[in-house]
């Protein structure tokens, strides 16, 4: 629970604006369904929580894709709904087979980001044609799932590009946070923030270039600008592991105060937005090989290397679907229990005639995961956010809404419980999860008809159909086909021993630095998934010392992953990584 809360406190460069921004979008959705007056407004409030982006560039793109989607679904509903009107079978059979269709994508597919809204969406929307008089269903069906997208598609691209920052600004604060955290633990090295360097080393350089791709579709930054970048943001990775090795010899601080003002005054010239050039190398006493690898990086740390004719490697193209989606029967398997999961939700949504509880259908596609240690891991996640919101829906209801005589109070209550959400939702990803399920709870409990609402009933079976389908989703994934989060920690062992033979034998100071970069982030994926392993009940952890030494491999894998930076060619490098490949066989 301490770790919990941390995460939860803790001021990640970036997080404030970015939580900020996310709630001002959700408000703005708000706002505008309640002047467009769309029904079960709860749906596109949650569409523009989970998919806004950091950037104004990411934001542009998730809209227009999401505006094209629209157009899609609402010739596959206009369909459905004609071959389904007045056919209650034929609806429960659509039902089904679009579940499964849309839990397969998100499993074995590209689309998995968004294929369980767009399920989610579209069953709502064939679900809902029950609650409008049968002479406009078509019309009133097609006009509502067309603002569920398109109200927030706008405003993802609309408000995104007005408040958003560049993707070349998240990029260099990015780099900035790491040099200061590097400064961090050369001064000051404590528990918590050497908790909070190993978090962001495990980031790698993922997010940073994928700002610099989203940055170069700008078309107002220069080619060579964004290499060097490029280059800092490898660069800025390769230093804070190199500070957490030299870290732990705790040199003297008189040995170390020209190189923390160095990695500062770097840290400030890319907090601005700009790089700096031509870094001077400051002297410095200790002979520690961290410390010197340092000192070399830095004339080198913005400079981009040389392309070389002939020489650029060819990244394989990914299609649509993943190379195993049609082999692998866990796709199919996992597709089926979503799909069992929402016909059970609709059964007793249809059996209870209980209109109000129709969110556990909803729940279902939003808290679907593969594994039974990520189920049980981020149950509490999903309770705790679900309680969370629920009761400051509630609390709302009960002491607020009565003395709202306007829209303008009634947004401010929106825009507070939405940043609360968007605060930890922004967060580690060990806990981003209950900010979702915040706001979830929240909009379907208060965004109820216009304007404020003094209805408990709705807010207390909206809060009942959210634990439903919380249960019902567990249940199914647990029970039929559990998949052990256990049987994919090979191939996360495997993947990351590759990264660190590519990391010893890199021919070149840019392939080294890439190779730690990418050490980096398998590391975050072996660790995250040997957590979802050791969360898994006992019987399903049937070889629990494999567990302990893969827990004791990763920790001297991410030694090792430092100390190659600082001594690339080291003599106990083929044995540490055969014992890592004999824990992952």
């Amino acid at each position: 629970m301490a770790r919990i809360w941390r995460l939860v406190c803790d001021p990640v460069p970036g997080r404030l604006g970015y939580a900020l921004r996310m709630a001002a979008a959700c408000t703005t959705t708000v706002l505008i369904g309640e002047i467009w007056q769309v029904p079960e407004l709860a749906v596109p409030a949650l569409v523009t929580m989970a998919l806004w982006q950091k950037d104004r560039v990411t934001n542009a793109l998730a809209g227009v894709a999401v505006n094209v989607l629209i157009l899609i679904l609402l010739l596959i509903i206009y369909a459905l709904i004609r071959l389904t009107l007045d056919h209650p079978m034929g609806l429960v059979i659509v039902i089904a087979l679009l579940s499964f269709s849309f839990f397969f994508l998100g499993s074995a597919s590209k689309l998995k980001p968004v294929a369980y809204m767009l399920g989610l969406i579209t069953v709502y929307g064939l679900i809902a044609i029950d609650q409008v008089p049968v002479g406009e269903v078509v019309t009133r069906a097609l006009l509502y799932t067309d603002l569920f997208l398109a109200v927030p598609g706008a405003v993802m691209i609309v408000l995104g590009l007005l408040i958003c920052p560049s993707p070349k600004k998240i990029l260099t604060d990015s780099i900035a946070a790491r040099l200061y955290m590097a400064v961090r633990l050369l001064q000051t090295l404590d528990a918590l923030t050497q908790e909070r360097a190993t978090d962001m080393l495990r980031e790698g350089t993922a997010g940073m270039m994928k700002s610099a791709k989203m940055a170069s579709l700008e078309k107002i930054w220069s080619v060579h600008d964004l290499a060097c970048l490029r280059q800092a943001a490898n660069s800025s990775v390769a230093v804070l592991a190199l500070a957490d090795e030299a870290s732990r010899a705790r040199p003297p601080q008189e040995q170390l105060s020209r190189l923390t003002e160095t990695l500062e005054g770097m840290a400030r010239i890319f907090s601005e937005g700009d790089y700096p050039t031509a870094i001077e190398s400051p002297v410095i006493a200790s002979e520690h090989p961290s410390l010197q690898a340092i000192t070399a990086l830095l004339p080198n740390f913005t400079t981009p290397p040389a392309l070389v004719a002939g020489k650029s490697p060819e990244k394989k193209k990914s299609g649509f679907f993943s190379e195993d989606a049609f082999t692998n029967p866990d796709h199919v398997r996992f597709a089926v229990k979503g799909t069992a999961a929402v016909m059970l939700s609709y059964l007793i949504f249809k059996v209870l005639d209980w209109p109000g509880i129709h969110t556990c259908i909803i729940t279902c596609f939003i808290v679907a995961l593969p594994t039974m240690g990520e189920m049980i891991s981020k149950l509490t996640l999903r309770i705790t956010g679900a309680l969370i919101g629920g009761t400051l829906g509630i609390a709302s209801i009960i002491a607020v809404m009565p003395h709202l005589n306007g829209i303008t109070g009634f947004l401010a209550l929106v825009f507070v419980v939405s940043l609360t959400g968007a605060w930890v939702k922004t967060g580690d990803e060990r806990i981003a999860y209950a900010g979702f399920q915040i706001g979830l709870a929240f909009y379907l409990t208060d965004l109820k008809g216009y304007g404020p609402t003094a209805d408990m009933a709705t807010a207390r079976d909206r809060i009942v159909g959210i634990m439903l389908g919380n249960l019902i989703t567990y249940a199914m994934f647990t029970s039929f086909w559990p998949a052990s989060a256990y049987d994919h920690l090979g191939g996360s062992l495997r993947k990351l021993n590759d990264c660190l033979r590519r990391q010893g034998t890199a021919q070149s100071s840019e392939d080294q630095l890439q190779s730690a970069a990418l050490s980096q982030s398998a590391l975050l994926e072996s660790e995250r998934t040997l957590e979802y392993a050791m969360s898994e009940p006992a019987h399903m952890r049937a070889d629990q010392p494999r567990l302990q030494a893969a827990r004791n491999a990763l920790i001297d894998a991410s030694r090792l992953t430092e100390e190659l930076l600082a001594t690339p060619k080291r003599p106990d490098l083929a044995d540490r990584t055969a014992r890592l490949e004999q824990i992952a066989s």
